[in-house]
């Protein structure tokens, strides 16, 4: 073994020898463990400690209806031991506007009845409760009902249409009779002053319909007085007489 292999090994045994041990957590980083170990006894420090307690309810029983002046003081004290208001003078015009304002002292209680209806003359309808209706009504009041509704029963008998009194010419009558279209020429027509005839004509009616009757009554289709049937199709104001003639169809 030669002699340079020897003072190395011992130089790396003295380098070991003389370095210092890791300490045991330095995996944690410098301060880590003296952090943890001060959050741990916090934890603990609380956990051992006793659970707070619950707060607790006043014993205090709400006012009672009594006298004016008792119901008043009463409700002074609780206002002003509950915090509601700044001083006693203040309890007191809080507890006047209560009392003033019309409505009684709640005595609040599990064994207090179900409040009434308010405003309601006739209640809540009891049809879907059996045993009310049962009482309510019976075999014989249904018969009774039953006969009264048979008694205002009328039946009405059909009756004659009654006939027509009107003279005047019938317009679904002459659709059936002319099988030509609209825009046909079929009668002789004036073209003086054709247009301002026609619109001055037929301005006067609402529907196409009176058009036609007072066209046929003033001697239409074959003459045309009022110039409403500028082209002779026989038809005034643009009356189409198809929707009359599916009548017979």
């Amino acid at each position: 073994m030669s002699v340079r292999f020897v003072l190395g090994v011992c130089a790396v045994a003295a380098l070991t020898a003389c370095q210092p041990a890791a300490p045991e957590d330095s995996r944690f980083g410098v301060g880590f463990d003296q952090t943890f170990d001060a959050q741990r006894a916090n934890r603990d420090a609380m956990l051992a400690g006793s659970v707070p307690a619950a707060p607790s309810v006043s014993a205090q029983p709400l006012p009672v209806a009594g006298s004016p002046a008792d119901t008043a003081a009463q409700t002074t004290a609780m206002l002003a031991r509950t915090g509601r208001a700044q001083t006693v003078a203040d309890a007191g015009r809080l507890a006047a506007a209560a009392n003033n304002s019309g409505v009684p002292p709640v005595e609040a209680s599990p064994s207090n009845p179900a409040p009434g209806l308010v405003n309601n003359a006739t209640g809540i309808s009891q049809e879907n409760n059996f045993d009310v209706v049962t009482n309510q009504r019976s075999i014989e009041s249904d018969a009774a009902r039953l006969a009264a509704n048979r008694a205002q029963y009328q039946v009405i008998q059909p009756q004659a249409l009654p006939e027509r009194t009107d003279t005047g010419p019938n317009i679904v009558a002459y659709a059936l009779k002319t099988s030509h279209p609209v825009g046909t020429k079929m009668y002789k027509r004036s073209r003086f002053n054709a247009a301002n005839r026609f619109k001055r004509s037929c301005g006067n009616y609402r529907h196409m319909d009176q058009a036609q009757a007072d066209f046929l009554t003033a001697g239409g289709p074959e003459r045309d007085p009022k110039g409403m049937d500028p082209d002779g199709d026989g038809y005034a104001c643009g009356w189409n007489p198809a929707v009359y003639r599916t009548i017979g169809d």
